[in-house]
Order: structure tokens, then C-alpha cells, then sequence
């Protein structure tokens, strides 16, 4: 009986039709696209999207050392306030991902790394945007500073890996992909550490 609880939850639903796809608009960043979908169960709806555009994106958890992770405060557009996060930025044609963080990172933090992990892919509201984030482990950093395209210079803020909470309770600080990434390679250093002992 179990193993049949087990089978069920993790078996993979049909994906639905795609009967109809029509761009609804695009700008510099942005298209949105409308599709017509038919549900295994017959059911019918229309959905709009927010594609992505470009190669994709990055996001560095960059480390200065053990126990500490560099974060960056910039403005965002979106909400219209300054904000702490995570440095990220959009992969250029002909890098890997790899690449676009470690140059991202020179550009936001003014540093490279000598030690780059693919660490996980995160979306952000999966029911209507098809944007997802590569998180990237960067350590063994070195001062390196490359130009950026930033309107002005970002501040670079170190912050404890062990003092997450007070971090995530803060007002400036509300990103979730930035929140979940922490926490993701906050485990992964403690594990890595537990191994090591």
C-alpha cells in the first residue's frame, strides 16, 4: 500500500495542448505571449506569459570566505527602492554560465573567483513567467573589477552566513531567489564541513 502512495505522488501529470500561441506585446526586455491550452481532462483556458529573452541569467552567492557571503544594494526599478540582494545579471551571448557569473561578479562586487558550482536552477512565478536564475557558488575570490553598465557604483555589503535570520528580517531585504539561494548554499557549506570533521 505504500509503495503505491509513493508511486502516485510522484508520477508525472500529461502536459496540457498548446492549441494557440499569440504575442500580446514586446519591449526591449520583455514579451508577452497568450496560449490557448486543453487540459488532459478536456478542460480549456487561455494563459499569458512573460517570456524570457536572451541566454538566460545568473545569480553568485559569492564567498569571501567560510563564513562569509557578499551581497550588493542597487536600485530596483521594479519596486522603486533600494534593495540588498545577491549580485546577478543576464548571460551574454557566447559565455556559459559560468562565465557571465564570474564577469558579473567583477562588475557588481569588484571581484573574481578561482572556484565557480552550478549549484541549482530557481524560477520565479512559474504560472506566468518563463524566467528561471542559475545559482552559482562562487569561491576563492580575488580582487578583480571589470566596468559595468550600472547607473551608479554599487555598495558591496559583507554579511555572516550565520546570521541569516536577522538578514532575512530586514525591510531591504526581500528577494526571494536571494533568500532561497543563501539558505541553499548555507547547507551545502555546513554539510561540506560536516564531511570534512
Amino acid at each position: 500500500m505504500v509503495c503505491h502512495v509513493i508511486k502516485v505522488l510522484f508520477s508525472m501529470p500529461t502536459k496540457p495542448l498548446i492549441l494557440k500561441r499569440r504575442q500580446l506585446a514586446k519591449t526591449r526586455l520583455f514579451q508577452i505571449e497568450e496560449q490557448d491550452l486543453q487540459f488532459a481532462n478536456g478542460a480549456r483556458r487561455v494563459y499569458e506569459r512573460l517570456l524570457r529573452f536572451g541566454e538566460g541569467a545568473v545569480l553568485i552567492v559569492p564567498m569571501l570566505d567560510d563564513e562569509t557571503v557578499l551581497l550588493v544594494r542597487e536600485y530596483g526599478a521594479g519596486i522603486g527602492d533600494y534593495q540588498i540582494a545577491l549580485p546577478k545579471g543576464a548571460i551574454d551571448p557566447g559565455e556559459d554560465a559560468l562565465q557571465a557569473a564570474n564577469r558579473e561578479l567583477m562588475e557588481e562586487v569588484g571581484y573574481g573567483a578561482r572556484e565557480l558550482q552550478l549549484i541549482k536552477s530557481l524560477t520565479l512565478s512559474p504560472a506566468y513567467m518563463e524566467h528561471d536564475i542559475l545559482v552559482v557558488l562562487a569561491e576563492g575570490l580575488y580582487e578583480s573589477r571589470l566596468p559595468g553598465d550600472e547607473p551608479e557604483t554599487i555598495e558591496v555589503i559583507p554579511w555572516k552566513l550565520d546570521d541569516l535570520a536577522a538578514l532575512v528580517s530586514r525591510d531591504d531585504f526581500t528577494e526571494g531567489r536571494s533568500i532561497a539561494a543563501l539558505f541553499l548554499v548555507r547547507d551545502l557549506l555546513n554539510n561540506r564541513a560536516a564531511i570534512k570533521l
